[in-house]
């Protein structure tokens, strides 16, 4: 625990990012010997001389147990890419945070995430469509990320809390501060059946360029994106394109040719999104339509079937891998497979490639 300071305290430093943390800690083994390393020992490990000098000069304006005090005074969670409490699914994108700022709790159910985004003008049409999509998505056990802002963001984390559900707030500041101000409450009711997340240290405002990079994480900690309005050049597009990038699914609501607030929803679909009427489209498409009362019949009868969800995830895995990782012969896997899909357990997608169903364990 006492490295995670220095974690903290690169995360501090402007320009340390994925890359350069990851070479610190190649070379340095952990983070307390980087921190105290000088010039030199800092460009041995491949970093360029302005990053260096900018360690060197800031470090020691940088008090390690204070920022760690201030976090506890917030009650602020920190997770290090290490840490096996760190979103799995956040760690398999490109541009991984290095640092994740919690206030609220994670829990593993939110693997089964969807980031609900648009426009900050949302039409009357955009404000219907989102609560009743979000609803039936939180009433379906999916977590909804979004990014408190004012429009859809918000609409769609106040309609999970109402349905019941969860939902993750994904800051581009620091979590001591609330953007907009007028969320404050909304963020409190957050934390309180859910989570609010940042990859930016206490004290960092909510500059514009934050935006476009944390939304990243949004889509990052998700299965998808669903873009319910929004404009060609927005936000929301730029979390459609990541989502993409990362390989998660894009979902987009349909709107009027006629309005600009679904111009860019309406070019996404064009493009090959899914268009989504109704919550259905989504679930099946993630291979997540099991209903909440299904749930307690998804655990497994006996040692194969543990075994083999071991090895399964939302990723789609062939019957030769699950031989391989597990040892056993393949009419065992087979047979088992076979029973578990009956139970709805697993789904299989073709070619004997199989996929967890969600509410296995």
């Amino acid at each position: 625990m006492s490295e995670i300071k220095y974690w903290v305290g690169f995360n501090m430093i402007p320009g340390i990012g994925r890359v350069r943390f990851g070479r610190l800690l190649e070379y340095f083994g952990d983070m307390g010997k980087a921190w105290h390393a000088n010039m030199a020992e800092l460009i041995a490990a491949g970093l360029d001389h302005r990053s260096a000098n900018t360690i060197v000069a800031r470090r020691p304006k940088i008090e390690l147990d204070a920022a760690m005090d201030r976090l506890d005074r917030y009650n602020v969670k920190v997770l290090t890419q290490n840490d096996p409490s760190f979103p799995q699914r956040l760690k398999e994108i490109y541009d991984v945070p290095p640092v994740l700022y919690v206030r609220g709790t994670l829990i593993p159910d939110d693997e089964w995430a969807l980031a609900v985004v648009g426009t900050r003008h949302a039409t009357m049409y955009g404000r219907e469509v989102t609560q009743r999509l979000t609803t039936d998505l939180a009433r379906n056990k999916i977590t909804i990320v979004s990014g408190l802002a004012r429009g859809i963001d918000s609409i769609a984390h106040r309609a999970a809390l109402a349905a019941g559900g969860r939902t993750i707030a994904v800051f581009a500041c620091g979590l001591d501060m609330v953007y907009p101000a007028e969320n404050r409450e909304l963020a409190q009711e957050i934390m309180k059946h859910g989570a609010l997340v940042s990859d930016y240290p206490l004290g960092a405002k909510p500059k514009a360029e934050n935006f476009p990079r944390r939304n990243r994480i949004m889509s990052g900690m998700s299965l998808g994106v669903l873009v319910v309005e929004a404009a060609e050049k927005s936000g929301a597009m730029i979390t459609a394109n990541l989502a993409l990038q990362q390989d998660r699914e894009v979902f987009a609501v349909p709107g009027s040719i006629l309005s600009a607030a679904s111009r860019g929803s309406n070019f996404l679909i064009r493009e090959g999104a899914k268009a989504v009427l109704e919550v259905n489209d989504i679930l099946e498409e993630l291979n997540l339509n099991i209903v909440p009362q299904q749930l307690e019949l998804l655990v497994p009868e006996n040692a194969n079937e543990s075994l083999l969800l071991k090895y399964l995830s939302q990723e789609p895995r062939h019957i030769d891998e699950l031989c391989r990782y597990s040892s056993l012969p393949i009419p065992t896997v087979s047979s088992t497979l076979t029973m578990m899909e009956l139970k709805g357990m697993v789904n299989q997608l073709g070619n004997m490639n199989y996929v967890i169903a969600r509410g296995a364990n």
